[in-house]
């Protein structure tokens, strides 16, 4: 009954310098898997070793003893008797009890690792860290959350396991925080910590949170693409963004809207492999870019989802290094994982046919992923889209306040001969990535692809007479989702939902996130129309002085002696 008692008792350990957990004073001992033997375990292994030993011995001599006297073997004696009871007894003990010290010690481990256990005089929580929200797991553990605080400050506890251990990732969060705080010496009272669902990010988004940014989100709009009105969610703290990119949708919207087509549709990945000759590579390369072959690589590739369609290779060879651009269509997400998946598959299924296949890396930058690179530039990546709009020569004057030659002209020095004397890539336009970002952060985009997704050129000359202006952007690597990631946060799902592309789009898969690049390019085309024509208005240090800077007394907020 004691050891009964003591194996559903659940001790409460309080931190002691040495990392331990001793049970504090009129509470159980930890449960030992030893605790249900007479003798110490040490004491009853060799007890039975021997036993067993002697045993075997004992009858082994008298089985040869029978056999070379011809006596029946299943005679016994009344020394046989015991030496059997006793071979059966130690043998049910080493085969049940002899691996007893390997569960003690995993026993053991398991309290080491939790750190801190349910009890059931609960401390009272501190109030810094303390959480209304339910425990998201059944098995919670509790404990003074001051000492896992002072645990995890001085390397006890491993703060990456606060989620799991707790199951409670608010309650993490805050602990962390702490932490953090004290580790540092730095407080973080202006980063919120409440308000923000931290299960949500949980193995997919974020970790080791500690609080949340605040980023304000302006609505520019409507803008009229393609016959439909949309109203365009920017999260950005850059004054004017907002208001600059709505009055290029104005000016859209008074002249019949604007149109925008999707070019091109693929994500890519391109892994890096090596061979011992750059003949080799070739064979590869030769094999990958041969049509008869495509049909058995798009099967192998296929495999990795549903939404996966490998849409072609194309090799590049470095001596004996051979680099291969997949490309493929990913559905409405925006498909690096999946496409990754897709190329180990393929990677996997060639090793059969070039065994001496060395693959350095599923990446070789070839793909390129968050880098400016030329082959983004001329192949394109992700969405390849081109959108355009004939702004009336009326509308230019009164509400650009500005002409269509001067708006030709700056956009030739400027975007066009002025990129190439800074010898850009991909950035031929006045200021595609503050749109471009501002709208990622908003919907739930990776925010580092703007690198590549800001890749524009924009293209002005006047039509009609002269009297008009044609404006476009052409974006041939627009890389976006509308699932997974970032998308399935409530503030990004909700901005999605407000432009109707929200989640996957079930009759037609790949159309939500088509639609999206078509509103990220229309946005664009809008931003740099107004930017454009406050330059060539000289009105942009005075929008900026006016809309760009806080209207406090600063000086009334800081200290006397500042």
């Amino acid at each position: 009954m004691e050891f009964r008692r003591r194996a559903l008792s659940k001790p409460h350990r309080s931190l002691t310098p040495a990392g331990a957990f001793p049970a504090k004073s009129g509470s159980s001992t930890r449960v030992q898997a030893s605790d249900a033997l007479p003798l110490p375990i040490r004491h009853t292994n060799k007890l039975f070793s021997v036993l067993f030993m002697v045993s075997m011995y004992y009858l082994m001599c008298r089985w040869r003893e029978k056999i070379r006297t011809g006596a029946p073997l299943h005679t016994l004696t009344l020394s046989d008797i015991p030496a059997i009871v006793g071979f059966i007894a130690s043998l049910v003990y080493l085969i049940s009890f002899f691996g007893i010290a390997y569960v003690q010690s995993f026993v053991s481990s398991h309290y080491d690792e939790d750190d801190f256990l349910l009890s059931s005089d609960q401390p009272a929580p501190c109030p810094l860290t303390c959480s209304k929200k339910s425990p998201l797991a059944a098995e919670s553990l509790f404990g003074d959350d001051e000492e896992i605080v002072s645990a995890v400050v001085a390397g006890k506890i491993p703060s990456y396991v606060l989620e799991a251990k707790l199951g409670d990732c608010r309650r993490a969060a805050g602990i962390r925080r702490e932490a953090i705080s004290r580790l540092t010496g730095r407080g973080m009272e202006g980063l919120p910590l409440d308000g923000f669902d931290y299960s949500s990010i949980l193995g997919q988004c974020c970790e080791m949170p500690v609080g949340y940014v605040q980023l304000p989100v302006g609505i520019a709009g409507p803008l009229l693409l393609n016959g439909k009105e949309y109203f365009v969610p920017m999260a950005t703290t850059e004054g004017c963004l907002v208001a600059s990119t709505n009055r290029g949708c104005k000016a859209i919207a008074l002249s019949d809207g604007a149109v925008c087509v999707v070019l091109k549709d693929g994500m890519t990945r391109a892994p890096v492999v090596r061979f011992a000759t750059a003949k080799r590579a070739a064979e590869l390369k030769f094999f990958l870019e041969d049509p008869r072959n495509f049909e058995t690589l798009e099967i192998v590739f296929n495999r990795s989802s549903r939404f996966a369609k490998l849409q072609g290779i194309k090799c590049s060879l470095a001596g004996k290094n051979l680099y291969m651009r997949f490309s493929c269509l990913t559905g409405d997400a925006m498909g690096m994982n999946m496409v990754s998946k897709g190329v180990q598959n393929v990677l996997d299924w060639l090793q059969n046919d070039f065994p001496d296949m060395d693959v350095i890396s599923i990446s070789g930058n070839f793909c390129s992923d968050k880098k400016p690179a030329a082959v983004n530039w001329i192949e394109g990546r992700g969405k390849s889209v081109v959108c355009e709009a004939i702004i009336k020569e009326e509308t230019v004057r009164k509400v650009l306040k500005t002409t269509v030659p001067a708006l030709v002209e700056l956009n030739t020095l400027k975007n066009l001969a002025g990129s190439a004397v800074a010898g850009a890539l991909g950035g031929f336009n006045a200021h595609a990535s503050n749109i471009v970002t501002a709208i990622y952060i908003a919907t739930g985009q990776d925010p580092a692809q703007n690198v590549e997704s800001s890749h524009c050129i924009t293209m002005m000359e006047a039509v009609n007479d002269n009297n008009d202006l044609h404006i476009s952007v052409t974006m041939p690597s627009i890389e976006v989702g509308t699932v997974g990631g970032g998308t399935q946060l409530a503030a990004q799902s909700a901005c999605l939902n407000l432009l109707g592309v929200k989640g996957a789009n079930s009759d037609s898969p790949g159309a939500n996130s088509r639609l999206l690049a078509t509103i990220v390019a229309g946005s664009v085309l809008a931003g740099e129309l107004s930017l454009m024509s406050a330059l060539a208005a000289g009105q942009l240090v005075k929008s900026h002085m006016k809309y760009n800077r806080s209207s406090k007394d600063i000086s009334k907020a800081l200290p006397p002696d500042s």
